[in-house]
């Protein structure tokens, strides 16, 4: 996968499910991420009353509300408790295989959530001879590379490619077919176009993190 077939693409494929997106001032829902780019996903329990807590989860900034929250509230509340958040550090969790044993473990796991565990590769591993690449795939031998370049992205941007090319393993093209396996990855759109501005993102490393934060709303009962 070339930078420049990246950026062409990130423009015409289907649109996945995203984050739980926040309304803008002009009226217009529209999705949230955090300063470091990590998606929000605000998740609404008719259980919580009062307490609003926020955590680093699967690479997300996952942002918990009582379910009875307005609108006004939850913008109110997500703003607040992503700022408590990342002080704590701005750190999405999710780890990046570090070595090509963790790789292939990874590529397995994302093959069998993804793509029904059709995409088998005869090898994957890091490389860091692709400079103009984030991953490269030959189907003929069933082998992958992954560029070391993208090791310090956030891990749902190097999940991205990783499923990239194990799909490149079941369809050489990037027709219809070949996004079609990709659709169900709910970061698709956003890792598309982390990867086509990347000219400036490589090199930032997001680590992870299990911290949780809490806040309590004053009660409207």
């Amino acid at each position: 996968m070339s930078r420049a077939e990246q950026t062409q693409k990130s423009r015409g494929s289907a649109e996945p499910s995203r984050p739980v997106p926040l309304v803008a001032d002009t009226g217009e829902r529209v999705p949230l991420t955090t300063s470091s780019g990590a998606p929000v996903v605000v998740k609404r329990s008719a259980r919580r009353r009062r307490t609003v807590s926020a955590a680093w989860r699967d690479g997300a900034a996952v942002i918990s509300i009582p379910g009875h929250f307005s609108q006004a509230q939850e913008q109110e509340w997500v703003r607040r408790m992503l700022a408590k958040l990342e002080t704590r550090g701005a750190r999405p969790a999710g780890r990046t295989a570090t070595n090509d044993t963790e790789l292939a473990r990874r590529a397995a796991e994302l093959s069998e959530r993804f793509l029904a565990g059709d995409a088998v590769p005869e090898s994957i591993r890091w490389v860091s001879n692709q400079n103009d690449r984030w991953g490269s795939a030959t189907p003929a031998r069933g082998t992958i590379r992954i560029s070391d370049k993208i090791k310090e992205m956030p891990a749902w941007v190097v999940d991205y490619v990783i499923l990239h090319e194990l799909a490149h393993l079941l369809e050489a093209g990037h027709g219809p077919r070949f996004w079609r396996l990709l659709q169900t990855y709910p970061q698709l759109e956003r890792a598309k176009a982390f990867l086509a501005g990347a000219a400036f993102a490589m090199g930032r490393g997001l680590q992870d993190d299990d911290d949780v934060v809490d806040g309590t709303a004053e009660s409207d009962d």
